[in-house]
């Protein structure tokens, strides 16, 4: 995996302040787990609410810490004084999402001045086994003078 530098020495502190005003990933339960320039990993834990018919993570929640953890990867890397949209993503499920917890890992591939390149894998856990349950390709978008 490639090797990135962030432009603001306080990225983790930037990060993790952003991502505390996701309300939304607070009522999902998630919470960043990991972060290093370009790679952030975002850990839910299973609970009621979360789980379409057949008792599997519901696909909108899968997706959504992928998309989380590959944005908050690439705002790791910005400037301070930027913030980070979705410009667009493409997921594949790969396998039910069953287990105690999920973690989404994202990893930048291909920096840019405007638009960065990520990868959001997640994976399923239960006991001591590990399942690759979807893996995703997004685009981001450096928004000058829109951190939050």
């Amino acid at each position: 995996m490639a090797q990135f530098e962030a432009r603001a020495s306080n990225f983790k502190e930037r990060v993790l302040a952003s991502f505390g005003k996701q309300s939304f990933l607070e009522m999902l339960g998630g919470e960043i787990t990991h972060i290093a320039p370009g790679e952030v990993d975002i850990t839910l834990t299973a609970r009621d609410g979360l789980q379409q018919q057949h008792g599997f993570f519901h696909a909108g929640v899968t997706t959504t810490i992928a998309d989380s953890a590959a944005g908050y990867a690439a705002f790791s890397l910005f400037g301070v004084g930027d913030g980070v949209l979705t410009s667009e993503f493409k997921i594949n499920l790969l396998n039910p999402a069953q287990g105690s917890k999920l973690v989404a890992k994202g990893r930048v591939l291909k920096p840019g001045k405007m638009l960065t390149i990520c990868r959001g894998d997640v994976y399923a856990y239960q006991d001591d086994s590990e399942i690759h349950v979807a893996t995703g390709l997004f685009t981001m978008v450096r928004a000058e003078g829109l951190e939050p």
